[in-house]
């Protein structure tokens, strides 16, 4: 549930109830070692939201280009690989839809390559692949994407790592400040075992929030294979944020 609060200049503001214990991986996780570099070394200072926070910069239907939801159509030909549907809903922590947030997602492509300058592993760039989108939740909560599955890649984190294929998921609330990131991950993935950002998440059912769900129903006939993905804010269901912290 979201409680409201006052702050000094009057202004009402949202609290928001803590999620189970478990639910988010621990800012620095040891298996996973660039934390150790990344992680705070002090502790947390809460700023609580004024007035800029809360009211700006709106993120709204104007942001977005025609084709910011289709990865497989943002340039001259089509990108390589096997074409998805990655649909669901935004919900907050009662189950109720969260409307006309920005969804934005970032990937590699099908061969696990993402098209940056430090990604320089021996799987091509696909010239017609960026691996960006973004889009508007509609009424009810619901997004859509159109893109391709991701391949696995190296990262050198320990011996033999290879990251499971995953798309990135960034979520925006009215304002930049209202921002959370999670990861989605395919069913079955053989790589689950050995990845340390994945089992980061302390609790087994958080985590499985974590991996979409085929879904048949919007599986398309000769074009394309339908995977629904859920994130919820808050509570007992929550989707696990990589920047989200108990004590923040």
């Amino acid at each position: 549930m979201t409680t409201v609060s006052s702050s000094e200049s009057g202004l009402a503001l949202p609290s928001y109830r803590r999620d189970p214990e478990g639910t988010h991986p621990p800012l620095d996780s040891p298996g996973y070692k660039s934390t150790s570099l990344r992680h705070p070394q002090q502790p947390l200072v809460l700023l609580p939201h004024k007035l800029t926070e809360v009211t700006g910069p709106l993120l709204g239907p104007g942001r977005l280009g025609e084709l910011d939801h289709d990865l497989t159509r943002q340039h001259a030909g089509e990108p390589q690989g096997q074409r998805i549907i990655v649909h669901g809903r935004l919900l907050d922590g009662d189950g109720r839809p969260v409307p006309n947030s920005l969804v934005e997602i970032w990937q590699a492509n099908a061969g696990g390559r993402y098209r940056h300058k430090w990604d320089n592993w021996p799987s091509p760039i696909d010239p017609n692949f960026t691996g960006v989108g973004r889009t508007i939740t509609d009424n009810e909560g619901r997004y859509e994407f159109v893109t391709i599955k991701p391949g696995a890649y190296p990262w050198k984190n320990h011996d033999n790592a290879w990251r499971p294929a995953h798309i990135h998921f960034s979520v925006f609330g009215t304002a930049f400040t209202q921002r959370l990131v999670t990861q989605m991950y395919f069913p079955d993935d053989p790589l689950f075992f050995q990845d340390p950002i994945f089992n980061s998440v302390p609790d087994e059912k958080a985590r499985q929030r974590m991996i979409s769900r085929y879904d048949h129903s919007r599986t398309m006939p000769e074009w394309a294979l339908g995977f629904e993905f859920d994130i919820v804010l808050r509570g007992r269901d929550a989707t696990p944020f990589e920047n989200d912290e108990e004590d923040e």
